[in-house]
């Protein structure tokens, strides 16, 4: 799985040499549990204990200052520690060391935010909006730097790949149509390719090695036969997805040790599971000893997803004296993300809805929503927008290109699971495809928090709309939740065509709560010519509402205080 940014440094040592400094770190300290303000007999004494023992380093000292006292210590940027620089009065926070591979640039971005600093990043690829080559997740080797100037500077480059993996956006300039003549290449491959200053190689999680072992086999027995068998096919060990064994294999010491030095996981299942599994090489020896006749390509081809159908026996199982290894490759997985934007405002769009669409080579969804989010988009990401309807035919565009094997973002207003995308989304999404499900503030939490406190208790979502669900339904359900005094969010409530529905439903309610139980109207939550309207029951007008409301009914518990709707949590007995 690719991910689109470091994850967060697990110790955060602060440094800082003034009074404003100590005060602008005790503000970080307070809010992070993993920063602590390092002591020591200086300033740089204390700068160098914390490049020593932490994993990120945030300094409230002068650029120079910094540099001179670190530029010694400096060795490899994917194991140094990030480096933040913050002023004196806390106006910019400088991504120093670290940028995009070892986070000093979210790491800035986060210091900015508490600090109301503004985060300057440097890293050209961070600065013009496009993804790292070295941050992808993946193992890299090659040209990094050539290619990603290459990238940067517009030249074409070659974009050849085994399959169809779910990368990011790319920018126009790196196609695999760019041509043989391009002067750069990005190969996206499992196989072992000679390198050059213009090359830069990706390794996918493309293979699963199954192992098999006699009881007490060496580490070192297993780490050679499968180095060895990967070398004579000509495959990376970079891109091993997992080591893959039987049940009774899980606690194997040689097996366990190999997949801890290489990085991976080790994924192993029952001996039934892997006996149903059509192998080349079944041995009734192994099925005698533990069960099943094959161990090391049953459970290559099963792999981490359990789908020996998506998967090629690549070698067939190879022995040494006390262990068996077979490769298989996997078909790539797609990803379709499915994003709740919120109800408008961008500061109420998650940062994980914002990550999802910049880790995205495709987003889908209604025309309206996507130009929400055009400006935080990769350069070459493709957007399939349509017009209002059409909601079957855009999930289904959205799985058809995730099952093609690319990263979609499926985008919609509020949560993605709340009268929006992600129930038709499932409905076609079938286990080829990794779903991510990326929730966001809904319009009734939006409306809730302008209108008071109206949702203290329990309360219900309803849709007035007609047009999938029959009328006969809706007011069984909106009966229910009379009888049941709950506080009702009414979605969908009016429209220039469906201009009756609302009225009968506050009829519906009208009868199980009394004329003075308050009603709230939010129009355009936290959008331009947002609107708030509050009545009752007894004085309520429809004709304020349209499609872009939601309408909250209060119970027979829910008042009017200093203007706000507020309903009671109901612990008013314990006093």
């Amino acid at each position: 799985m690719l991910d689109a940014a470091a994850p967060p440094p697990a110790r955060i040592g602060l440094v800082a040499a003034t009074a404003a400094g100590r005060r602008h770190a005790a503000v970080l300290a307070g809010a992070w549990p993993e920063a602590r303000l390092v002591p020591g007999e200086t300033v740089a004494h204390a700068l160098r204990t914390a490049w020593t023992d932490c994993d990120a380093v945030v300094a409230f000292l002068a650029t120079g200052a910094v540099v001179r006292i670190l530029a010694p210590l400096l060795g490899d940027k994917h194991t140094d520690p990030a480096v933040v620089v913050v002023d004196e009065t806390a106006r910019h926070a400088i991504a120093l060391l670290g940028g995009h591979a070892g986070g000093g640039n979210a790491l800035a971005a986060r210091v900015g935010a508490l600090l109301d600093a503004d985060p300057v990043v440097t890293t050209a690829t961070d600065a013009a909006g496009l993804p790292g080559l070295d941050t992808l997740g993946w193992p890299v080797e090659g040209a990094v730097a050539a290619v990603s100037r290459a990238i940067l500077d517009g030249e074409p480059v070659r974009l050849v790949a085994d399959a169809t993996w779910p990368l990011p956006a790319l920018p126009d300039n790196v196609h695999p149509d760019s041509g043989p003549d391009a002067g750069y290449r990005l190969l996206v491959t499992d196989r072992i390719v000679p390198l050059d200053g213009r090359t830069v190689v990706l390794r996918p999680p493309s293979l699963v090695a199954g192992v098999g072992a006699s009881r007490g086999v060496p580490a070192g027995e297993v780490r050679e036969l499968l180095h060895r068998t990967l070398a004579d096919a000509g495959f990376s060990p970079a891109s091993l997805r997992c080591l893959a064994s039987a049940d009774v294999k899980a606690d194997e010491a040689g097996i366990v040790t190999t997949a801890q030095a290489l990085g991976v996981p080790l994924v192993t299942r029952p001996a039934a599971e892997l006996a149903a599994v059509d192998v080349p090489h079944p041995s009734e020896v192994v099925r005698a000893a533990v069960g099943t006749p094959s161990v090391a390509e049953a459970a290559a081809l099963l792999g981490v997803t359990g789908r020996s159908a998506d998967a090629r026996l690549l070698v067939p199982k190879t022995a040494s004296a006390m262990a068996t290894v077979a490769v298989a490759r996997h078909a790539p997985r797609g990803r379709l993300a499915l994003v709740g934007l919120g109800p408008g405002a961008p500061d109420l769009r998650t940062p994980r809805a914002v990550a999802e669409l910049r880790r995205a080579a495709v987003v889908v969804g209604l025309d309206q929503y996507v130009d929400q989010v055009r400006d935080v988009l990769r350069p070459g990401t493709r957007i399939l927008a349509t017009g209002l309807g059409a909601e079957q035919a855009r999930a289904r565009a959205a799985v058809a290109e995730a099952a093609a094997g690319r990263a979609v973002a499926l985008v919609g207003s509020g949560d993605a699971g709340v009268y929006a995308m992600a129930s038709p989304a499932l409905e076609y999404a079938d286990e080829r495809i990794d779903v991510i499900g990326v929730p966001g503030v809904t319009a009734a939490l939006a409306a809730g928090a302008l209108l008071g406190a109206p949702l203290g208790h329990d309360h219900a979502y309803l849709s007035l709309s007609d047009l999938h669900t029959p009328w006969e339904v809706i007011a069984r359900r909106l009966t229910a939740a009379a009888e049941g005094d709950l506080v009702v969010l009414l979605y969908n409530p009016r429209s220039r065509t469906r201009d009756w529905q609302l009225d009968a439903a506050l009829a519906i309610l009208g009868g199980h709560r009394p004329p003075s139980t308050p009603v709230g109207v939010v129009r355009n939550a936290s959008r331009p010519g947002e609107r708030v309207h509050l009545a009752t029951l007894a004085d309520f007008d429809p004709a304020v509402v349209d499609m872009y409301s939601v309408v909250v009914v209060g119970n027979s518990d829910t008042r009017l205080v200093a203007g706000r709707m507020v309903t009671p949590r109901g612990y008013r007995w314990r006093s």
